[in-house]
């Protein structure tokens, strides 16, 4: 066995006061690396892997591996310079040095939110940074599509370590229909809908979020059943249905990587109203909420955004 190293966090960039990561202002951490291909995805700079982290900080890697694993390191990193994409290797006392700076603009429940590329590809690093962050008292929150997520060893262990040091999990459910998910982000949706069971089953909390794309992730039936399937959960705090864009095209043309989805628009104020009607609302509160002069008297989601 090899002596353990320091383990490093390798970041892609970082947002000092990020309004739409979790509650309040927040310190943001992008680290580097996603498997998923999500065709809508505006920052595919984030998807060289640079290594494979697991490995990295094993106690089963040895010497030689480790080697290898660090010549890939310098090998990605020099690629991804030549696109203008630097990536930075940070421990976790550094990158906390950092974010403390910002500690005072934390108010009504600020405080750091890692996101990626996929978080979740680099626990060891998360684990250290959480840590120190939660010795200081401050408000932790993951960011993650759950694609990593698995019950197997040792994936699962160091998982249910970092979750004990997470305040709240953002949670994307990209598409609830596993072949149209699939063909959406290279891979099956059935560990990260076994993902969101497990945080509701072990009582953390949640924020959902739905992507949505015109032809591809606006289906009725699909939007009904990602509403049955967030109702199953216990512990989410907050869904949101956010607007497909197009701000991510210059990343995919500066990479030279075919856009996936041209030709497709933003959803109009229809399409919009209709997904948030689907997913975001309970029923209405009135008994005959059809009637115009029931839902004039009603303050419900859907009386007050159909109506109006």
């Amino acid at each position: 066995m090899s002596e353990k190293k320091q383990v490093l966090g390798y970041v892609h960039s970082t947002e000092s006061f990020g309004a739409v990561d979790g509650p309040g202002i927040r310190f943001v951490v992008f680290l580097q690396g996603c498997k998923m291909r999500c065709k809508y995805c505006h920052n595919p700079e984030t998807w060289n892997l640079v290594t494979d982290y697991s490995k990295l900080y094993s106690d089963e890697t040895s010497d030689a591996e480790r080697e290898e694993l660090e010549k890939k390191i310098e090998e990605n990193t020099k690629l991804l310079k030549d696109k203008g994409v630097k990536i930075e290797a940070r421990t976790p006392e550094d990158l906390l040095k950092q974010a403390l700076r910002y500690k005072p603009y934390w108010k009504n429940g600020g405080g750091i939110t890692v996101s990626g590329g996929e978080a979740l590809l680099q626990m060891d690093f998360l684990i250290e940074f959480f840590k120190l962050a939660k010795a200081e008292g401050i408000h932790t929150t993951i960011d993650t599509a759950g694609n990593p997520f698995t019950r197997e060893e040792p994936f699962f262990s160091k998982f249910n370590e970092l979750m004990k040091l997470t305040d709240l999990f953002l949670l994307d459910i990209k598409q609830i229909n596993d072949d149209k998910h699939r063909d959406l982000t290279g891979f099956s949706n059935s560990n990260i809908l076994d993902l969101a069971q497990y945080l509701s089953d072990q009582g953390k909390h949640m924020w959902i979020r739905h992507v949505l794309v015109p032809t591809i992730t606006t289906d009725e039936d699909d939007l009904k059943k990602t509403k049955e399937f967030i109702d199953t959960l216990k512990t989410v705090d907050k869904v949101e249905v956010l607007p497909y864009h197009k701000l991510g095209i210059t990343e995919w043309e500066r990479l030279g990587i075919p856009y996936k989805l041209e030709g497709i628009d933003p959803p109009t104020d229809e399409e919009q109203k209709l997904a948030n009607i689907i997913i975001l609302t309970n029923k209405c509160i009135l008994p005959k909420h059809n009637q115009i002069m029931n839902r004039l008297k009603c303050t419900c989601f859907l009386c007050t955004q159909v109506l109006f």
